[in-house]
């Protein structure tokens, strides 16, 4: 617990079913965490959850129903208050998804950024909105406080601008059509690792394999983003738990025409009834999906596994070689069989996976004569968003 007056910063991830939190202490210029949790299952039964590192998680149902985000919210601050005692909160961090071409860095958020920021809605329906409304009431809850939003598309802004385009006349593309990526956060802080794991790999041509409910890959060189699979949207790219994926736009077209389908009901079935989830028809989770019989949960895994690796080929070709990947989220940190899977298509790409390593979960999975390496390493947003507040508060 931060000792009385002594600073601390409030990480929040607010989306559509959760509101996850993160306290930090400043300690010798350095962001310590401390207890950390969320509100989940709000459009069901919502629990309240909570931890310290390497501590017991402490897990306690706040409700027999659904539960609205501003109870969560006010649930949230309660536990962040208890365990503060007299500690200040200085700054609080937020995860935004979208900052389209305007936001680049993270940002203090007054009304004005707020405004600018709901153009981009439509872009991430099923997290902007929450990211957003948490920030509103945080401003009416703490005042004088600052709000700062960091942003998962900001990462990808040195993606070459061919590579953001799109085969559309000019004008779309000057009213902000383009690929944007998402998952930023994760990649900005894996880039920020990279050099004490593998000086090859921070200094060549990798590419990060995030794995999760929602999924992405993203080509870097020299840590920095030139290609990832995400476009205009966090619906394109890989399958994932519930999203489908890059889906041709013809598809979209017949489910209007011929289907019957309206812009809601199609925006519903790729976003929440899709991916991994729609194809099983078992679960959206890939454990599950392991320890099932059922036909169906196997071909949902083959066609995630061979997705991600056919994008592999492809960034690959964007880097004009391949030097390292690197897994991590969820899947990518905790599913030794779906590396197994992904290696084993990528093996043409220099890749010769170490079983026990694998095994083990890393850092290293690949045997030391690969060509190119294999590395697991956890990813960290919460503790990424806590260095953008610090850094701007000491701005």
């Amino acid at each position: 617990m931060p000792a009385r007056d002594e600073p601390a910063i409030l990480v929040l991830n607010a989306g559509s079913s959760s509101i996850k939190f993160c306290i930090f202490r400043r300690v010798d210029g350095q962001a310590v965490r401390g207890l950390r949790g969320q509100v989940s299952g709000l459009g069901t039964v919502p629990r309240f959850t909570s931890r310290r590192d390497g501590g017991p998680t402490i897990d306690t149902q706040l409700a027999a129903g659904p539960m609205t985000h501003a109870a969560a919210l006010d649930r949230l601050l309660e536990a962040v208050h208890a365990e503060l005692g007299g500690a200040r909160i200085v700054g609080v961090g937020h995860r935004v998804v979208h900052g389209g071409l305007e936001f680049m860095a993270p940002i203090a958020v007054d009304t004005s950024v707020l405004q600018r920021l709901d153009q981009y809605v439509p872009l991430a329906p099923l997290h902007q909105p929450h990211n957003l409304a948490a920030i509103r009431a945080l401003l009416a809850r703490l005042p004088g406080v600052p709000e700062i939003a960091c942003f998962d598309t900001a990462f990808h802004r040195t993606v070459p601008d061919v590579a953001q385009r799109f085969a559309l006349p000019p004008r779309f593309a000057e009213a902000g059509v383009r690929r944007y990526g998402f998952h930023g956060l994760s990649y900005e802080y894996i880039a920020s690792q990279l050099s004490a794991v593998d000086g090859r790999a921070a200094a060549g041509r990798t590419v990060v394999l995030h794995l999760g409910n929602g999924s992405s890959m993203c080509a870097m060189r020299a840590c920095r983003s030139i290609a990832t699979t995400m476009g205009f949207t966090a619906v394109d790219g890989l399958p994932m738990g519930t999203r489908c994926g890059a889906l041709d736009p013809g598809v979209v077209l017949f489910l209007m025409d011929e289907m019957k389908l309206g812009p809601r009901e199609i925006e519903r079935l790729i976003y929440n009834e899709s991916g991994l989830l729609g194809m099983s028809g078992v679960s959206s989770d890939v454990r599950d999906l392991l320890a099932s019989s059922e036909p169906a949960a196997a071909l949902a895994l083959d066609v995630f596994v061979y997705r991600a690796g056919r994008e592999l080929g492809s960034l690959a070709a964007a880097l004009g070689g391949l030097d390292a990947i690197v897994f991590t989220a969820g899947i990518g940190e905790n599913q030794a069989e779906i590396r197994v899977r992904i290696c084993r298509q990528a093996a043409w790409l220099g890749i010769e996976l170490d079983a026990a390593a694998n095994a083990r979960h890393g850092p290293r999975i690949s045997t030391p004569g690969s060509a190119a390496a294999a590395f697991v390493i956890p990813t960290d947003e919460e503790s990424m968003i806590a260095r953008h507040v610090m850094r701007l508060l000491q701005a």
